[in-house]
């Protein structure tokens, strides 16, 4: 007979309805939710957990996580490592973010230096966990994210200052090239390895040390090579932009995503809208600039550093225009400095704190996000779905630290132990 259980919750959020629901309960029959209501006929031998004073929510997701990195302190170093030291971080990064209530997280690509197809290792990890070898959130994996060479993605430049072993890197890399073939072959050969969806590099960042974030950093023929051939292979593309003027361009090419998009202005923001693409804002790299954290601030890369405060103004108008629109938002990280990777709750506080409703905050965790990952079993609390389920001590409606302490968390009807952000 399969495991069973009753959860009793003091409030509910599931996932859709922007209400917390008060004195409802879950019944949990194997992997799957069997009933979510009042007052539920217990069945006999269920085990009843009673979280009667904490707020239950779904598993939460994050769909922004570069999960090949141990320790942002040594972000530079460990892109360096093997795909073996790749393989195990993308795991460890699986298991932490599990254990604060995340039970589905999106790695949308990492630095291919040392190795060639280091990326490979966030698949593996994805494989090992599904198969029940280790424990750790349900992943959806863009192992090499696309671009061209000298760009925000391309490892190698840390290599600059020697051509000749730069230029070696470069060639061990699949996802650096130039020119429509070279993308077209590009997308193939990541749906061959197993990708879940295609990520582009397409504009310069704030991370890289040789480039600016108004940069457009692929041709319109090697964008449109690259959406095209994936969308005749079924796999969804996002894309890392920025400026108003190259979302508008990808939003017309038909991508179905942006990350970041935190330079846009009020038309770019009507265009998505109308097109349906979905922005995964990852507000937490740029809070301390917009909130002005001098602490938090000082312990970013001094490259990051400075073109934050170059771009601050930008920043703060393309937040406001983000946070006004009806764009489909989802929630995601990118943790690079200041916190782990795994510290997803944090994301909330920059939400709240920038004064974006907390119930489409929460929305972005869950239901949008089960969306964006294309993840249709998860993200929603209701009959036949899996039994992903998160609950937290604090207000989830006031208090923007809420979801940095989880209480109690369960991934396909199995319950974990948990742990607080900052641990």
């Amino acid at each position: 007979m399969e495991k069973c259980f009753l959860l009793r919750c003091g409030a509910l959020f599931d996932g859709v309805t922007e209400e917390l629901k008060k004195d409802m309960e879950i019944l949990v029959e194997g992997e799957r939710i069997k009933a979510v209501g009042r007052a539920l006929e217990v069945p006999e031998g269920a085990e009843e957990i009673d979280l009667t004073g904490l707020t239950v929510t779904p598993g939460l997701i994050d769909a922004h996580i570069h999960t090949t990195i141990f320790d942002w302190h040594n972000i530079y170093p460990e892109t360096l490592g093997t795909t073996g030291m790749k393989t195990l971080a993308s795991l460890h990064c699986a298991q932490r973010t599990l254990h604060r209530g995340f039970t589905s997280i999106r790695d949308v690509g990492t630095f291919t230096m040392a190795e060639g197809y280091g990326g490979m290792g966030a698949l593996d990890a994805k494989r090992a966990i599904a198969m029940g070898y280790f424990e750790g959130s349900r992943m959806v994996v863009a192992p090499m994210f696309l671009c061209t060479p000298g760009s925000h993605g391309d490892g190698s430049m840390y290599y600059a200052k020697n051509p000749m072993v730069a230029h070696m890197v470069q060639q061990m890399a699949p996802n650096i090239g130039s020119g429509r073939d070279f993308f077209v072959n590009a997308v193939r050969e990541q749906a061959k390895y197993g990708a879940d969806f295609i990520k582009i590099m397409a504009t310069g960042g704030f991370f890289s040390p040789n480039d600016t974030p108004v940069q457009q950093q692929l041709t319109d023929d090697e964008l449109e090579a690259i959406i095209y051939t994936a969308k005749e292979l079924g796999l969804t593309v996002t894309a890392h932009a920025y400026t108003p003027q190259l979302v508008q361009k990808l939003a017309k090419l038909g991508i179905d995503g942006v990350e970041h998009a935190a330079l846009i202005d009020e038309e770019t923001a009507r265009l998505l809208e109308e097109k349906n693409v979905y922005v995964v804002p990852t507000f937490l790299p740029y809070d301390e600039i917009i909130h002005m954290d001098e602490a938090a601030l000082a312990k970013k890369q001094p490259i990051m550093r400075r073109k934050l405060m170059e771009y601050a103004e930008q920043l703060k108008k393309g937040r406001e225009v983000i946070k006004n629109s009806r764009i489909r938002l989802g929630y995601g990280t990118d943790i690079v400095s200041v916190h782990d990777i795994y510290d997803s709750g944090y994301e909330y506080r920059a939400w709240l704190n920038s004064g974006m409703d907390p119930f489409r905050a929460l929305k972005a965790a869950t239901s949008v996000n089960a969306e964006i990952l294309q993840l249709p079993e998860v993200g929603t609390l209701k009959e036949g779905m899996l039994a992903d389920i998160a609950a937290w001590k604090g207000d989830l409606l006031h208090d923007p630290d809420a979801l940095l302490d989880c209480a109690f968390v369960m991934k396909g009807g199995v319950r974990y132990a948990t742990e607080p952000c900052g641990a």
